[in-house]
């Protein structure tokens, strides 16, 4: 089992930056990747980014420029930096965690509102 703790999300202007962080715990043995998705209201869950355990991201094309995914040092940390925040950006982040064999974990969210 891995348990993840997102924290960092809020309410923040347009052309403002937030910094998600997501910790994780239990069973670090076998990540393959760790990313971010997001979910808004009356749309479907969609990926942001990810970063490989090789270090390798990917990014959605509308976060692309905008957003960056990191590994702290630990790597059981994963953050995202998003700047230049758009109102297009208000969903729940959540943090996911892929690991060999297809196990997926998720963690609970962080609420950000992008609005003026």
């Amino acid at each position: 089992q891995v348990q993840l703790q997102e924290s960092g999300g809020g309410l923040v202007q347009p052309g403002g930056s937030l910094r998600l962080s997501c910790a994780a715990s239990g069973s670090m043995f076998s990540i393959n990747r760790m990313g971010w998705y997001r979910q808004a209201p009356g749309k479907e869950r969609e990926l942001v980014a990810t970063i490989s355990s090789g270090g390798s991201t990917n990014y959605a094309d509308s976060v692309k420029g905008r957003f960056t995914i990191s590994r702290g040092n630990a790597k059981n940390t994963v953050y995202l930096q998003m700047n230049s925040l758009k109102p297009e950006d208000t969903a729940v982040y959540y943090c996911n965690v892929l690991k060999l064999g297809g196990f997926i974990y998720w963690g609970q969210g962080t609420q950000v509102t992008v609005s003026s």
